[in-house]
């Protein structure tokens, strides 16, 4: 068909400019070709690799060389280094290296993956972004300047800031509240400049573009532009073809593709400022085959540009750069957004994604956990290896196996991994991943310990496979044989913390001594998980990156034989049971448990707690809590159903238990309030309130009830929650953090649908109601979604069970039927906002990041004595060491350097006398009076016992640049107000210092 033939139809579509419109095109789309290839989701990694993932790269790279008007944006780079270590011919990667250098290849994000933004912590986001970055840095020399966030199921205020951080120039987001995203639409608003901290704001601000309506993928999935098809399992085809390919172009069926592209290029022309259009080209597992999809798209394009005039476009194919390069130049005064998120997320009025805020929540609780050992293993290595001699242990060995846990905690960041959207075998992959990381990091840890302990050594081993068991306090999985243990305990903080460790023998009559053959406070009561044995509580203070040594021997003797203190034995007192009532009087009797803090008051009458008196501020808060449930559709044809992502209750929450039987186990360092509910399942809230040290030592073992529950198996479509109730007059308006980073104010809203849900928040670390007086503050290690239905009410969903016959989901076996037993633990703190605000972010840390246990067995050889130390180091209250590590770079932290040394194919060693530091101001601004100051840190003191420090240099958050070197755009805004400055090493409020420090260390 001749052009003129049916260009006439366009024009009646509308899809042409006027007659008297000017002649040159007015509007430039920029087609950039991608993939979306989630790191797990439907199938594991591996399954990947040989289905699609392969072929991606392989015919990129084969259809980018054959034609130069051709780009490709990579994302996501676990695959693209597993493909570059264990598939890449030397032929591919020289093309790969010239594609890369010329702009036609371009990495985009750059992290291992595209990390969810809802149920993620900030260190685990930074974690994954810097062991992606640093490896293209070292293996290209080049640095992500675009991010690529357009699948996580919203967006927290913290990435734009992070990514600001890592010097990025343009943010990329697509799934925003669908009535939102609209309205953004409609009045031109998808682009705008968003300062995403409240801190830092202009500072670190960054152009954010969200995708519009059509999101990441080309027109609707299936129809045109998918000349590849779907990929296949286990694949690839054996004969080239595929399901869904579209029909090729050709004379006769060019005026359909032009008509499409044209429709969605006019659609997207009216919600933009600037005549830019971007137009991703790609979905889920494309370009597997991507000579065809380029040869197909190129005829389209050619076309189109040889009558640009009449369409009123152009087209070219782009990376994301170009796009932004062309937006930036046109110097618009853009619109500003504070440090408000997009969450929670729903994609309509029926369809609330807060439900994968508590999905496998087994899963986020060992993510969490190993991310904690993790950061215990970084400082720890970086302190030994800094102090020489190290004979017995291999630096290089130890790096290894930090480098096999952070790939672990990086890859299970992904939006569909911590999550719990995965299916079953695709969360047996992450956790196998996760656990077999942790092990090499416990082998490490041993090792260090083991080495730097010559006179507990006994006999030794393969390094790193004999040594100490290693636990993570409070809880261990095994009992103290009779023999008698060595503990090192190591605090893993840069201040010094006053707790409490836990560990379980077999018996009470212990003698606990510490390296100076002292008697150490100690406690036993029977075990709670096994009544056979006892819990052995510990009053320990250790300074901050340092160690305290405990020998933990039976008792031969009774205490009035040998003299020597034996652990107190707590009282235990059981109450009957009691049934759930339905009215009546209640609290005719109350029962106080107390610490130097809080008085706990368990009412009698029904089991349940009824009010905490908070000292300091002498006020009694009326509190009770109770397990619920929401119960679930199952059934897609009776209405909207919850599942992985969504949350769509069928009604308000019920109670889950009948009865409640309680005890008190009484002791002089820790009382337990063990509350077990009755029916199918079993729920039980263990409440510990500690007693330590009067002071600031003791401040923050004090302020806090700690509470462990026991929640599952549920029944089929339940999701538990913990609802606390309390007299507190707060208005329905809860506060929630953003990835442990910074606090987001969440008024209760009502909507038309499904109110409950959309009023359900993530609670990655913290959450707290308030009113003029008092605030309840909530601490987590792991992630929760948290609501506030009513007054005085705050509830945390802890776990969820459910199936529904979706086909969909039956067919790929997503369903959330999880069967498992969780044991979350929250932190409870009670007081006025001024206290409360000052002890919050470090209760937060001191829960996340507990002293490490390790335990050794006594032998005859044995000789009691200290494990050799490092100098303690103690930061100021306001600051924590993000961390202290040695990533084990390449490259030369000159940039000119490393290009030198790329072009040139030399192949570098780790450097293990480059030490990464991440310093963060704890403290928002004006959110304490004298906590939110900015602070002068004296990195000596940091650094102190790592040996002469031969420079200093300030580096991006991912460690890639020198600060002093990187430009980031400056874009115009209307509100233009607000500081603009380079980083120094004074931390303002809620920063982390300019990204990083990298330092080395004279060899002597």
């Amino acid at each position: 068909m001749e052009p003129r033939g049916w260009l006439p139809l366009l024009l009646q579509l509308g899809l042409m400019w006027p007659p008297w419109a000017q002649p040159e095109p007015q509007l430039r789309v920029f087609v950039v070709p991608h993939s979306h290839m989630d790191v797990g989701w439907l199938h594991t990694v591996q399954e990947n690799m040989q289905a699609y993932v392969t072929n991606v790269y392989n015919s990129v790279v084969e259809a980018l060389t054959l034609e130069k008007k051709r780009r490709f944006i990579a994302v996501e780079q676990e695959y693209f280094r597993l493909w570059w270590d264990g598939v890449a011919s030397h032929w591919q990667k020289r093309k790969v290296h010239q594609l890369v250098a010329k702009g036609r290849l371009e990495f985009v994000l750059g992290g291992q993956v595209m990390h969810d933004e809802a149920v993620t912590h900030i260190d685990d986001q930074i974690l994954q972004l810097t062991e992606g970055h640093g490896f293209l840095y070292e293996t290209f020399g080049v640095r992500p300047q675009i991010s690529w966030q357009v699948d996580p199921f919203g967006a927290s205020s913290t990435t734009p800031t992070l990514f600001a951080l890592a010097g990025f120039n343009a943010h990329v987001i697509s799934r925003i509240d669908y009535n939102l995203k609209e309205a953004m639409q409609d009045n031109r608003q998808l682009q705008f400049v968003w300062r995403g901290s409240r801190s830092l704001s202009a500072e670190q601000e960054i152009f954010t573009h969200v995708l519009d309506q059509f999101s990441y993928s080309k027109v609707p999935r299936y129809e045109g532009f998918n000349w590849d098809g779907e990929a296949i399992f286990p694949g690839p085809s054996l004969d080239g073809k595929y399901p869904s390919m579209e029909i090729p172009v050709t004379e006769d069926s060019i005026p359909d593709f032009t008509h499409l592209l044209g429709k969605r290029v006019l659609h997207k022309a009216s919600w933009f400022q600037t005549a830019h259009i971007l137009w991703p080209w790609g979905c889920d597992r494309q370009f597997f085959n991507a000579s065809l999809q380029f040869a197909n798209m190129d005829i389209v394009m050619d076309y189109i540009n040889s009558e640009a005039s009449e369409f009123g476009f152009s087209v070219e194919y782009a990376t994301l750069g170009d796009y932004f390069r062309a937006v930036h130049s046109d110097q618009v005064a853009w619109q500003v957004r504070d440090h408000r998120d997009f969450l929670p997320y729903s994609s309509d009025m029926h369809h609330a994604w807060t439900g994968f805020y508590a999905s496998r929540s087994g899963l986020k609780a060992l993510a969490r956990r190993a991310s904690s050992l993790l950061y215990a293993g970084e400082s720890m290595f970086t302190r030994y290896v800094l102090l020489a001699p190290h004979p017995y242990l291999d630096p290089a060995w130890g790096l290894q196996q930090l480098q096999q846990l952070r790939w672990a905690v990086s890859e299970v960041q992904h939006h569909d991994a911590i999550t719990g959207t995965h299916v079953p075998n695709v969360g047996d992959m992450f956790v196998e991943h996760l656990s077999t990381g942790m092990q090499g990091v416990h082998k490490l840890m041993a090792s260090i310990i083991q080495d730097r302990s010559p006179a507990h050594s006994g006999k030794r081993g393969p390094w790193g496979h004999s040594g100490p068991r290693q636990v993570s306090a409070p809880v261990w999985e095994e009992s103290l044989r009779p023999g008698g243990h060595f503990a090192v305990v190591y605090n893993p903080l840069a201040w010094t913390v006053t707790t409490i460790i836990t560990l379980t023998v077999d018996f009470p009559k212990v003698s606990i001594t510490d390296e100076s053959g002292l008697p150490v406070p100690a406690q036993a009561q029977r075990s709670k998980e096994m009544p056979s044995a006892y819990d052995l509580h510990v009053l320990t203070t250790i300074p901050g990156l340092s160690y305290r040594h405990y020998s933990i021997r039976p008792s031969r003797s009774s205490q009035e034989e040998t003299g020597e203190p034996e652990p107190f034995v707590a009282k235990t007192t059981q109450f009957g049971g009691r049934l759930r009532r339905y009215g009546g009087q209640v609290g005719g009797s109350l029962v106080p448990v107390e610490n130097g803090c809080y008085i706990v008051f368990m009412d009698l009458d029904t089991n349940l707690m009824h009010s905490v008196w908070e000292r300091q501020s002498n006020r009694k808060v009326y509190m009770t809590q109770q397990f619920m449930e929401y119960h679930a559709n199952s059934d897609v044809w009776q209405g909207p159903v919850s599942d992985n992502y969504v949350f769509t209750p069928s009604g308000t929450a019920e109670p889950a238990w009948e009865a409640v039987r309680m005890e008190i186990v009484e002791g002089p360092l820790v009382t337990e309030i063990r509350q077990y509910f009755y029916r199918l399942p079993t729920f039980t809230i263990y409440s510990r309130l500690a007693r330590g040290p009067q002071g600031s030592d003791g401040a923050l073992l004090c302020h806090h009830i700690e509470q462990e529950y026991q929640v599952g198996p549920l029944e089929l479509n339940r999701e538990a929650i913990l609802r606390t109730s309390t007299s507190l007059n707060t208005g329905r308006v809860l506060y929630s953090d953003n990835n442990g980073y910074q606090m987001q104010r969440r008024p209760y809203r009502n909507y038309k649908n499904n109110t409950i849900a959309r009023n359900y928040y993530p609670m990655v670390q913290s959450a707290f109601i308030q009113d003029r007086r008092s605030r309840l503050v909530l601490l987590s290690n792991q992630a929760h979604g948290v609501s506030s239905q009513r007054n005085g009410q705050v509830e945390v969903m802890l776990h969820r069970r459910l199936w529904n016959n979706d086909k969909w989901a039956l067919n790929n076996d997503l369903t959330l039927n999880d069967s498992s037993v969780v044991h979350p633990v929250l932190w409870l703190l009670l007081g006025s906002r001024t206290l409360t605000s000052d002890l919050h972010q470090r209760s937060g840390l001191a829960l996340q990041h507990q002293p490490v246990v390790m335990l050794r067995e006594m032998n005859e050889s044995s000789i009691h004595g200290p494990v050799h130390g490092c100098e303690a180091v103690t930061l100021p209250p306001s600051v924590h060491l993000q961390i202290l590590s040695i990533p084990g770079w390449k490259y030369s932290s000159n940039h000119t350097e490393h290009l030198q040394t790329l072009q040139k194919g030399h192949e570098a060693k780790a450097d293990l006398r480059r030490v990464l530091l991440r310093l963060q101001h704890l403290y928002e601004v004006d959110q304490d009076p004298v906590l939110s100051r900015p602070v002068m840190v004296n990195l000596q003191s940091v650094l102190r016992g790592l040996g002469s420090v031969v420079s200093v240099e300030e580096r991006s958050l991912t460690g890639t640049w020198d600060v002093s070197e990187m430009r980031r755009w400056t874009w115009s805004t209307r509100d233009p107000h607000g500081h603009r400055g380079s980083g120094t090493l004074v931390l303002t409020p809620n920063e982390r210092p300019s990204g990083s420090a990298v330092l080395s260390r004279g060899v002597s």
